[in-house]
């Protein structure tokens, strides 16, 4: 073998090795353009915050039987968004009660009063089944010049899982914690979020059983704000019902959808901000009537 084809073999030898190794690296993170959009799906394959065009969300002055928890939850983010201190939200409670639709109504409400040309606040959804990926999310919004609520709805542990220390870790616990550009806002249907045999699990296996920490400390305590949602009293159910109603100008007299309502809400056995508007749904369809969605 002649000294050039020696090196003609080494050269494509080199250049299989160096493709190989580049098919084994990882694929490099694409970066996010948080100006797409002022929402965003967290997707995990591969990691990506999918941008929302437009929000199902529901208009704030829609949600009736919530004024004290609706006026705390939206101060709070108000100052998140103007740089003040604030705290993750824990939203608990009855369902169908508006918990979720809250959150992402008093984004929007804040994003109104953000002047022209200043940046906006994003809202990103993280799923149940995805926290224990929180922090490779919060390691893409950190350098970002934005600011951002993270909303997991529907929030809880069963007693085999260990994903609640990813977010133990990251919304107080971990050496870099949670980002200054970042809030975490979460809904539940109760209050604390890891079941009591979980905290027994933890009592058993501390050092010292009394020193243990109590569940509600542990994880719900790392919410600074709790905001509780009740069942709401026929009035305010049917306070819903009538601005649904004229919100959509649905051609009825109360006379007519005051007793189909309470009709609707004795048949389903419960009376929340979800039943009034399932009603108005079957309501407008009976009479012919397109409802605009929110933010069209």
């Amino acid at each position: 073998m002649t000294p050039d084809t020696q090196s003609d073999a080494t050269q494509a030898l080199l250049l299989r090795i160096a493709d190989a190794l580049e098919r084994l690296a990882p694929l490099r993170a694409p970066v996010t353009d948080f100006d797409a959009a002022d929402a965003f799906v967290w997707q995990t394959e591969p990691p990506r915050c999918e941008p929302v065009p437009r929000v199902n969300r529901v208009d704030m002055e829609l949600l009736h039987g919530i004024d004290r928890v609706r006026d705390q939850l939206v101060e709070n983010t108000s100052r998140f968004a103007r740089g003040l201190p604030a705290n993750n939200a824990l939203l608990w409670g009855a369902r169908g009660m508006g918990k979720s639709s809250l959150v992402k109504a008093a984004h929007a409400h804040v994003n109104l009063g953000i002047p022209a040309g200043d940046s906006r606040l994003k809202l990103v959804e993280i799923h149940r089944e995805d926290i224990e990926t929180l922090p490779a999310l919060m390691a893409r919004m950190r350098t970002s010049r934005h600011r951002f609520i993270v909303f997991c709805d529907d929030l809880s542990f069963d007693a085999d899982d260990t994903s609640y220390k990813s977010l133990k870790a990251v919304l107080e616990g971990g050496i870099e914690g949670r980002p200054d550009n970042v809030i975490f806002y979460a809904t539940s249907n109760r209050r604390h979020l890891l079941p009591r045999d979980m905290m027994e699990n933890e009592r058993s296996t501390a050092i010292n059983p009394g020193e243990a920490v109590e569940e509600k400390v542990s994880l719900s305590d790392r919410f600074g704000l709790w905001l509780g949602f009740h069942k709401c009293s026929q009035d305010e159910y049917l306070a819903m019902v009538e601005a649904y109603v004229a919100h959509h100008a649905l051609p009825v007299t109360m006379e007519t959808w005051r007793p189909e309502a309470l009709e609707w809400a004795t048949t389903r056995g419960a009376r929340s901000g979800r039943t009034a508007w399932q009603y108005v749904q079957d309501l407008a369809g009976r009479l012919g009537v397109v409802l605009t969605p929110a933010g069209a």
